[in-house]
């Protein structure tokens, strides 16, 4: 085992950079075009269901999808902010507010989606209601909710993860929720009257938000599969653990990037015609 992870040590930084660089070359030029790239993997990007720069700019990701993840770094922020190495998973008074968060995310999305294919495919499909008609403003508050869920669960698993000591008490409390919700409530509120100075950074973060939880997930699994999980004691020692994660985010986010490509011919939404 102590081959195996020196062998690593020295193959992982080697992967990592041929991996960034190859992903580079691929994505479109640019600092948002790179932006674009990672939300093209995980997003339909669909132009009308995306916030704009005041130049026709569309953001990387959907509405609902840039609610997610700016949610998620949000939430990943905060906790490590406040939590820092607290592991525990939330309680029922955290943990129920969070999974109505989860059902409305799930409510908006099945609405919004009976709605696209109504349009697609209005002969076929008519007959099913809609329960309302659906906006970016909806998409974009249910997936900043479902991003707090997400950065609620993983952040703790990393905790218990790496770390040596520790500590069992919940990462989110009762207490500290109502100002990662205020919080969250403001960034939302800043976000959709779509100003270029808010959109602008909104757009990086949103994307970045992409790489941050793919990195942390295959961290962790790195970590398990070299069984070196809760050996850890400072953030500078779980440098390999995280570029192994960031190499296994890019490899996905590469293969998906092609494979969409080749099958669009476009790095724009998925063609509905």
């Amino acid at each position: 085992m102590q081959t195996a992870h020196k062998l690593a040590n020295w193959l992982v930084p080697i992967a990592a950079v041929v991996l960034l660089v190859t992903w580079l070359q691929i994505a479109p030029p640019g600092i948002l075009g790179k932006a674009d790239a990672l939300g093209y993997a995980v997003c339909h990007r669909l132009d009308e269901r995306s916030f704009h720069l005041d130049d026709g700019r569309q953001s990387p990701l959907c509405a609902r999808c840039s609610g997610m993840y700016l949610g998620a770094v949000l939430g990943i922020g905060f906790h490590f902010a406040t939590a820092r190495r607290l592991a525990g998973m939330p309680r029922w008074t955290v943990i129920l507010p969070l999974g109505l968060f989860a059902a409305a995310f799930a409510i908006d999305g099945v609405n919004s989606y009976v709605y696209l294919m109504k349009t697609v495919t209005p002969d076929r499909l008519a007959w099913i209601p809609n329960l309302y008609t659906p906006s970016n403003t909806l998409r974009l508050w249910t997936g900043t909710g479902i991003g707090l869920g997400m950065a609620a669960a993983v952040v703790p698993a990393f905790n218990q993860t790496f770390w040596r000591n520790w500590d069992n008490r919940p990462a989110l409390t009762w207490r500290t929720l109502p100002i990662l919700l205020a919080l969250a409530v403001g960034m939302v509120l800043l976000v959709l009257p779509e100003w270029d100075w808010v959109l602008y950074p909104a757009y990086l973060l949103s994307a970045s938000g992409v790489l941050i939880l793919l990195t942390m997930v295959y961290s962790m699994v790195w970590a398990m599969l070299m069984r070196v999980e809760n050996t850890f004691d400072s953030w500078r020692e779980i440098g390999i653990p995280l570029l192994a994660g960031l190499t296994v985010a890019l490899i996905q986010i590469t293969v998906i990037d092609l494979f969409r490509l080749w099958l669009t011919g476009t790095w724009g939404g998925f063609p509905l015609g």
